[in-house]
């Protein structure tokens, strides 16, 4: 009776720790493990979190370096003079026109027409085209061009087209003679920045 007495004991002591350690597992498995992980996220939530902050200084470090710069780069652009300082567009093409007309007459050329055409408006600039038709030998085309290469305000000529002028029939000969003229037409744009509405 009282190895049975005994026995029982045992065996109830046996139950307790076996609860105690299922107990014991339990809290570790439902709440230690999940508050261990959630630290361990966290942990490395504030390590990334971290590692941001810091890019984010170093960027804020360089703010006024990157500020500067873009003080110096306007500084630049407004001294090289690449835009049109008129008012107006219309006023602008005149300008051009005008450069234009100077630039054949003292090549020796001869300014045919010019023709403003509509303004084209993009990104906050605005493109002043004209059409111009002139005439002169090779010679005074590359004058030209030159002129309008090296030009201030900013000058781009596109569309070129170049053909040879038909000579003259002589009155001797009945022949035609040959002619080094050209007949040169081209669009040239200069641009300006979009006045405040």
């Amino acid at each position: 009776m009282a190895t049975q007495q005994m026995n029982k004991h045992q065996h109830e002591r046996g139950l307790a720790v076996g609860l105690l350690v299922t107990v014991i597992g339990f809290i570790i498995f439902v709440i230690i493990l999940p508050l261990i992980n959630q630290g361990l996220a966290l942990h490395e939530e504030k390590i990334a979190l971290t590692f941001r902050l810091q890019q984010y200084e170093r960027i804020l470090g360089r703010k006024q370096n990157v500020i500067d710069e873009i003080e110096a780069l306007k500084a630049q652009y407004a001294e090289q003079n690449y835009l049109s300082t008129q008012n107006t567009s219309a006023l602008a093409s005149a300008e051009l026109q005008e450069m234009i007309k100077q630039a054949i007459v003292e090549a020796g050329g001869q300014l045919s027409s010019t023709q403003g055409l509509p303004i084209i408006t993009k990104n906050n600039f605005e493109r002043i085209p004209i059409n111009v038709r002139m005439t002169g030998n090779s010679e005074v085309l590359r004058a030209v061009l030159y002129k309008i290469e090296t030009a201030t305000p900013l000058v781009v000529v596109d569309q070129i087209d170049i053909r040879p002028m038909r000579g003259v029939r002589n009155r001797v000969t009945h022949q035609i003679d040959s002619s080094n003229e050209l007949s040169v037409n081209f669009q040239a744009m200069s641009f300006m920045k979009k006045p405040a509405a």
